[in-house]
C-alpha cells in the first residue's frame, strides 16, 4: 500500500500536541487539534465548547521562541473538540494522540479512533513513557497494523530527535513511512527504539542526569559552579544542568523521574540515584514551595531586579535553600580548556586534571559512559541510537559513544575502572576481540557500526542521493579552491561553491572564486549551487577589511571592493544557467544580498536573514536596497493608481530597523523569499534539494529574467521618508547618527533627488548605493560602530 499523508489529527492540545500541530502546518500539513470539552459546556455553544483547545492553540502561537515558522502559517491550523468534531478522524491520513499521560485514558481514546479511522489512516501516540503496545491493547489487525510511537521532543521545530516505536504488530511500510515522512517532510532526526521504558533521549538524559544530582548534592558544589561546568565546555548547550531543569520545569523533571523508576527496577545503576534520598528530597521541596522554574520565574534560579534596576538571576543556596547574589566560578582546568575547540581536546585536559572542577566533568563523562554502555543491547543493538537521540534530543555537540571514541576506549576503560565506574562486559569484549573503536571510520567519516549482538561491525545506512561535501574534500570532486571558497563538482553536471571563512565572511577570496564559478559553470556546468555545510550560510561582508581601509583612506581600494561585489550578485541574477543559492543559519547583510540575487532559492528552514548593515553604520551596498525595491516596490507601481509610500515605508523599515526573519518562511514575508523559492525542513537535505532544482530548471530550458528597471519614487517621498526618520528620532527611537544614516539610505530609496517619479535601471540604483556606503564609510561614528561589533559582537547605539 502507498501511504501520504494530505491531512492530520493532533488529539491534545497542551504544549506539545499543539506545537506538533504547529510543526505540521510549517509543514504544509493541513491538521486539525482537538481537545477535551469543558464541564458543562452548553450544546450549540461552539466558542465554549471549543475553549480548552482554543486557550492552548493561543498559548501556542503565543509562545516565544515561535512555534510556527510565520504567522501565514496559521491558516493551516482549524480547532475542534472530540465531541462535536470527532468526525474529523475519519478523514485523516495521520492521527497524533498527545493527551494526559494516563494508559485507561489512552486506550479509551484508542477504541473510539478505531470505530471510525479509515483502513489505511496511521495512528500514533507521542507517550513519553507508557509502553506502546499497552495502548493499542484490545484494538483491531488493522488498528495495530497501523499504530506506532512517535515520541516528538519539545519544542518540535527546534529539536531534530523524533523516536519511533513500533510494536511487534506495526507493519514495517507503516514505519519506514512515518521515518521518511518524519525526516524528509518534518525534519526530524529519526531513532528506531524498541519499546523500554522512556524509549533511548529520555531513558539515557534521566538515568545520568539523577547521578548527575546525586553528585553534586553529596560533593558541595553550587548551581554556579555546575552550570559552569557542565555546559559548551562538555559540548552540551548554555542551558548546561540547572538552567536546563529550570526550562523544562522542576515539576516535569520529578514527574518523569517518578513515571521511570517503576519501569526500569532491573537497572541498578540508576536506580540506586533515583531514588537518592538527597535529590529526591530537594526537587519534591521544590515542587511543594512552588518553585517550578522559568514558568514560575522561581527555581533553581530567581530572577532579581538590583537597586540600579539591573536584572540579574540569582542562583540557589542548594544547602540553605535560598537564593544568593551570582558568583563567577573559577577552576585552573577550565583556564586550560577553555581555548581548545576540540571537544575531545578539552575533556582530555578534564580528565588529566585533579582540581573541583575537573573531578566533576570527569564523574560526569565516565559515569555517562558506563551508564550508555549497560543499556545495550536493551534499548538498542548498536551505540548510533543512543548517540543520535543525545545530540539530537539534547542538543549536545556528540553523544557518549563518539566521545569515548574520541578520548580512546581502551585508554579510558582503564580509568573507569579506577574511578568505580567500570563498563559493561560487552565493551571489554569487544576491544579483546580487535574492535579499537565503537564506530567504524574511513577517511574521517562513519562508516559502520558496532553491533554488540553480533559482535562485529554492521554498515551505517545513508539517505541516498544526498550532497555532503565533507566528503569530498581532497577527492578529484575539488575543481578550484583558495582560503575562502572551494569549487565542487557534485555530480550530474552541477557544480556547488562552498564559502569557509570565519563565520563565512565574505572577502576578496570569496568573490574570486565565485566569479571563477560562474566561469566554470557557463562553459562545463547545467548550472551552479551555492551552499554550505557550516552552521551559517553568511554572517555579512568582512567589517575589519572595509573599518580598516577607511580609516587608512584607501577608497579605491573601498570603491572595487564594492563594486566588485555588485558586480558578482548581479552576474549571478543574469547567470544563462540557474544559480541556487543555500541559505541556512545567519544570513546577514552581503550573505543576504547573495542569496536574493540567484536565479532561485532553497533555504533551510532555520535560516535567520536580513539586512543588518544599519548595525554597523551603512547601508545595504551589495544589491540588497534596490532588490527589496526590485520586490516590493515594483509590484504596487505596476497596477495603476497605487501609491509607492506604502511599499517604499515596508523597505524603509525592514532595512532601518534592521529586521531579522526568524525563519526561512518568515523571509517570505519580507520579500526575502519569494513563491517559487522552496523551503527544505531537514538541513541535511539542502544542498540535494538545490541541486535537484538547478537539473530540474536546466531540463526546461531555464532563461534569465529580462533586466528590469526600478521605480525611483523621486524627491517627494524623499521628503516623506525623511519626516519618517524624523518622527522616529524626535520620539527617540533612533539616535541622531542612526536619522543620518536613515537620510542617506532613503536618498537611494528614492532615486535620489529626482523631481519627479520615473522608472531607472538597476545599475542606477546599485551607483547610489555604492556612492552612500562609501560617504558613511569615512564617518567616525560608522567605524566606531564596526570596532564595537567587531570586539564585542554587538552593535553600538552611537
Amino acid at each position: 500500500m502507498t501511504y501520504k499523508i494530505h491531512r492530520a489529527v493532533v488529539i491534545g492540545a497542551g504544549t506539545m500536541g499543539a506545537a506538533l500541530a504547529a510543526h505540521l502546518a510549517n509543514a504544509g500539513v493541513p491538521v486539525t487539534l482537538l481537545d477535551i470539552v469543558p464541564k458543562d459546556a452548553p450544546q450549540g455553544d461552539k466558542p465554549t465548547r471549543n475553549k480548552i483547545v482554543a486557550d492552548g492553540w493561543e498559548r501556542c502561537i503565543k509562545a516565544r521562541p515561535a512555534n510556527l515558522m510565520s504567522s501565514d502559517l496559521q491558516t493551516f491550523v482549524s480547532i475542534g473538540n472530540l465531541e462535536d468534531d470527532f468526525n474529523v478522524i475519519a478523514q485523516a491520513d495521520w492521527v497524533i494522540e498527545a493527551i494526559v499521560e494516563n494508559l485507561k485514558i489512552k486506550q479509551d481514546l484508542m477504541a473510539r479512533i478505531d470505530a471510525i479511522r479509515k483502513p489505511e489512516a496511521i495512528i500514533s501516540t507521542n507517550t513519553s513513557g507508557i509502553p506502546v503496545k499497552d495502548i493499542a491493547a484490545g484494538r483491531s489487525d488493522g488498528f495495530k497494523q497501523h499504530f506506532l510511537g512517535t515520541h516528538f521532543f519539545n519544542p518540535p521545530r527546534y529539536l531534530k530527535l523524533l523516536e519511533i516505536i513500533p510494536t511487534a504488530d506495526t507493519l514495517p511500510e507503516v514505519t519506514k513511512f512515518v521515518s521518511w515522512f518524519g525526516e524528509y517532510r518534518l525534519g526530524k532526526g529519526i531513532v528506531l527504539c524498541k519499546d523500554t521504558p522512556n524509549f533511548i533521549g529520555n531513558r539515557v538524559a534521566f538515568g545520568t542526569a539523577a547521578f548527575a544530582l546525586d553528585f553534586f548534592l553529596q560533593n558541595g558544589y553550587t548551581v554556579d559552579e555546575v552550570d559552569a561546568l557542565t555546559g559548551p565546555l562538555m559540548g552540551h548547550p548554555k542551558t548546561a544542568t540547572f538552567r536546563l531543569i529550570d526550562l523544562v520545569g522542576v515539576d516535569v523533571w520529578e514527574h518523569v523521574g517518578k513515571n521511570l523508576a517503576p519501569g526500569i527496577p532491573h537497572d541498578k545503576l540508576a536506580m540506586q540515584y533515583l531514588t537518592a534520598e538527597k535529590p529526591t528530597s530537594l526537587i519534591r521541596t521544590m515542587v511543594e514551595r512552588g518553585w517550578l522554574g522559568n514558568k514560575a520565574k522561581v527555581g533553581f534560579y530567581k530572577e532579581v531586579r538590583t537597586d540600579d534596576g539591573k536584572k540579574e538571576f540569582w542562583p540557589l543556596d542548594l544547602e540553605k535553600l535560598e537564593h544568593i547574589p551570582p558568583s563567577k566560578p573559577r577552576f585552573d582546568s577550565v583556564g586550560k580548556a577553555k581555548d581548545i575547540e576540540d571537544l575531545g581536546g578539552r575533556l582530555k585536559v578534564f580528565l588529566g586534571a585533579d582540581d573541583k572542577g575537573a573531578k566533576l566533568v570527569r564523574a560526569l563523562t565516565l559515569q555517562g559512559f558506563q551508564y550508555a554502555a549497560s543499556l545495550l543491547p536493551e534499548v538498542a543493538d548498536t551505540p548510533k541510537p543512543i548517540d543520535d537521540a543525545i545530540r539530537w534530543g539534547f542538543m549536545h555537540d556528540a553523544g557518549p559513544f563518539e566521545i569515548w571514541d574520541m578520548l580512546g576506549v581502551e585508554a579510558t576503560v582503564g580509568q573507569m575502572k579506577a574511578e568505580g565506574f567500570a563498563p559493561a562486559k560487552w565493551v571489554e569484549a569487544m576491544l579483546k576481540s580487535g574492535y579499537a573503536t565503537f564506530y567504524e571510520y574511513k577517511a574521517g567519516s562513519k562508516v559502520g557500526v558496532y553491533d554488540v549482538a553480533k559482535k562485529e561491525y554492521v554498515k551505517i545506512e545513508r539517505t541516498p542521493g544526498l550532497v555532503f561535501l565533507g566528503k569530498l574534500k581532497g577527492t578529484k570532486k575539488v575543481i578550484s579552491e583558495n582560503a575562502g571558497a572551494t569549487i565542487y563538482d557534485i555530480g550530474d553536471d552541477v557544480a556547488c561553491l562552498e564559502f569557509h571563512t570565519k563565520m563565512n565572511a565574505i572577502d576578496e577570496d570569496i568573490m574570486n572564486m565565485t566569479h571563477e564559478a560562474m566561469d566554470r559553470v557557463e562553459k562545463d556546468f547545467v548550472g551552479l549551487v551555492v551552499g554550505n555545510e557550516a552552521e551559517n550560510f553568511s554572517a555579512g561582508a568582512n567589517l575589519f577589511m572595509m573599518v580598516v581601509g577607511a580609516q587608512q583612506g584607501m577608497w579605491d581600494m573601498l570603491e572595487a571592493a564594492v563594486k566588485k561585489l555588485q558586480d558578482m550578485n548581479m552576474r549571478m541574477r543574469y547567470s544563462p544557467k540557474p544559480v541556487v543559492t543555500c541559505p541556512a543559519g545567519l544570513t546577514l547583510g552581503g550573505g543576504c544580498e547573495i542569496t536574493m540575487h540567484g536565479s532561485r532559492i532553497v533555504a533551510a528552514a532555520e535560516t535567520y536573514i536580513g539586512l543588518v548593515e544599519l548595525g554597523a553604520g551603512v547601508i545595504p551596498a551589495g544589491g540588497g536596497t534596490k532588490e527589496l525595491l526590485r520586490r516590493i516596490v515594483n509590484p504596487l507601481m505596476r497596477v495603476p493608481n497605487t501609491e509607492a509610500l506604502p511599499g517604499l515605508m515596508k523597505v524603509f523599515d525592514q532595512i532601518g530597523m534592521a529586521k531579522v526573519a526568524t525563519s526561512a518562511e518568515e523571509a517570505r514575508q519580507f520579500a526575502m523569499l519569494g513563491p517559487a523559492d522552496r523551503v527544505a525542513l531537514h538541513r541535511e537535505y539542502q544542498l540535494a534539494e538545490a541541486k535537484k532544482e538547478v537539473l530540474h530548471m536546466a531540463a526546461t530550458g531555464y532563461k534569465p529574467p529580462a533586466p528590469e528597471p526600478i521605480y525611483a519614487a523621486g524627491r517627494d517621498m524623499l521628503a516623506a521618508l525623511r519626516v519618517g526618520a524624523w518622527s522616529f528620532r524626535e520620539g527617540k527611537y533612533i539616535t541622531e547618527y542612526e536619522n543620518h544614516i536613515a537620510n542617506k539610505l532613503a536618498y537611494v530609496m528614492a532615486g535620489g533627488d529626482m523631481s519627479r517619479p520615473a522608472w531607472v535601471s538597476e545599475q542606477y540604483i546599485l551607483d547610489l548605493e555604492r556612492e552612500a556606503i562609501l560617504s558613511l564609510f569615512g564617518e567616525q561614528k560608522t567605524q566606531e560602530r564596526m570596532w564595537a561589533l567587531l570586539n564585542t559582537g554587538k552593535p553600538l547605539r552611537n
